[in-house]
């Protein structure tokens, strides 16, 4: 039933792709900011409290209803599971962005690819070259192309729509609350690390499968960890060596140089690469599908 769904709503996203910013993050995050106001006493069981009432209640209502429709007809439970889904996954917003900004940088038209990347990231883009936007590019769209596709899909696989929703809450409720030292922010935080941790290694694994192998496993080992955030870095590191293209390095922020480790080997960024990473996410759904087809006639050979 899962394979159905996700194909539904995978067609559904091709088809009629998403036009407007991400809807569940707008609609959840006034819920959010009301639970902190209520809820945030500094604790961490106050964080869990919240986290509870803010993702796993949703959650399992979602779960409860499409168990509820399985029951009543599979065809009504596989159409919550596509519009449930279709709901929840980002990719078409991803690659609408991506595509206009390749296009922009290949006219050389660098004032239009500077707007639309701030439209997409919201990033102070006034002074970037037309590398560096082609570089902060790549690397959001991968990384948006595991959290709102691949990451979502893996927990859709394994628990229905409950489980994409799941991944997606969680994780906006950690950018929602950003300090993760304070003690009501560390659970939120640390729920989504254990969601993400799987998925993010699958994740880099299909991205060497589909790409240069060698070049993304040994970025992959090297240098994923000097990242602030070891699981984006995974993503990052495998990502640029599956694409030969140079990823992170020092970038201006508000006047002042930060730095940014070096991820990836190879050229630097450019349209072409930008295109290449679209294209890179395309496969890699080719053989997540092909492998959850595996797994669907797998398990209906063995009943």
């Amino acid at each position: 039933m899962n394979f159905i769904a996700l194909i539904g709503a995978l067609a559904l996203t091709y088809y009629r792709p998403h036009t407007r910013p991400d809807w569940l993050k707008y609609a959840f995050l006034p819920y959010a900011q009301l639970i902190e106001r209520n809820f945030n006493g500094g604790k961490k069981l106050h964080g869990v409290i919240a986290w509870v009432l803010g993702v796993f209640l949703p959650v399992v209502l979602v779960g409860f209803v499409y168990f509820i429709l399985l029951e009543i007809n599979s065809l009504l439970g596989i159409l919550f599971g596509v519009v449930s889904l279709y709901l929840t996954l980002r990719f078409s917003y991803f690659s609408q962005h991506a595509e206009k900004i390749a296009a922009a940088l290949s006219d050389r038209n660098i004032d239009q690819a500077r707007y639309l990347l701030h439209q997409w990231e919201l990033a102070e883009t006034d002074n970037y070259t037309s590398a560096e936007v082609a570089r902060i590019s790549i690397e959001t769209g991968l990384r948006r192309s595991h959290q709102g596709l691949f990451a979502p899909i893996f927990w859709f696989v394994l628990l229905g729509p409950a489980g994409a929703l799941l991944y997606r809450l969680t994780h906006l409720q950690k950018l929602e609350w950003p300090a993760k030292d304070q003690g009501y922010h560390q659970f939120a935080h640390q729920v989504f690390e254990w969601l993400d941790w799987l998925p993010t290694r699958i994740t880099a694994s299909c991205f060497a499968i589909v790409g240069d192998f060698e070049d993304a496993v040994y970025c992959w080992r090297t240098q994923a960890d000097q990242w602030p955030d070891k699981a984006l870095g995974i993503i990052l590191a495998s990502g640029a060596g599956a694409l030969g293209v140079r990823l992170g390095e020092p970038l201006a922020y508000r006047g002042v140089l930060q730095f940014r480790p070096e991820m990836g080997l190879g050229s630097e960024a450019d349209a072409d690469y930008l295109r290449s990473a679209v294209g890179l996410v395309w496969r890699v759904l080719v053989l997540i599908v092909a492998l959850v087809l595996l797994l669907t006639f797998a398990h209906w050979l063995g009943n």
